[in-house]
């Protein structure tokens, strides 16, 4: 059922079926280039991600600010300090809805950071 659903959203979002439970959708403009999201469903989590901007862009704190005013999903960065959008659904929880709610939620939330990236540049 989760599998379904999330190839159904995905392939109406134009992105592509990578391995068995795995997919992924490029937006081709967030904030002035592609966003590139990766879809995961393992061990009973729907997990999405993206890179949002390079080592650097951003105050950690702005991000730590932030999260604490988003649903779904989070901002983190790597040890090397590059900016990653994570989302997560318990696969219970997932349905077509669900699925676009979380990666619609990833989008707008890349989209905000770059926009926020590009004005401080």
């Amino acid at each position: 059922m989760a599998n379904e659903a999330v190839q159904a959203v995905v392939a109406a979002a134009g992105g592509r079926r990578l391995a068995d439970g795995e997919w992924g959708v490029t937006v081709d403009d967030v904030g002035g280039w592609p966003l590139d999201v990766g879809v995961r469903l393992r061990r009973g989590v729907l997990r999405a991600q993206a890179f949002v901007a390079g080592s650097g862009s951003l105050d950690e704190h702005e991000l730590l600010v932030r999260n604490r005013g988003l649903l779904l999903v989070r901002f983190a960065h790597t040890g090397s300090g590059d900016v990653w959008l994570v989302g997560e659904l318990m696969e219970e929880h997932v349905s077509e809805a669900s699925v676009d709610r979380l990666l619609g939620l990833v989008v707008q939330a890349a989209a905000d950071v770059r926009a926020l990236v590009a004005a401080s540049a």
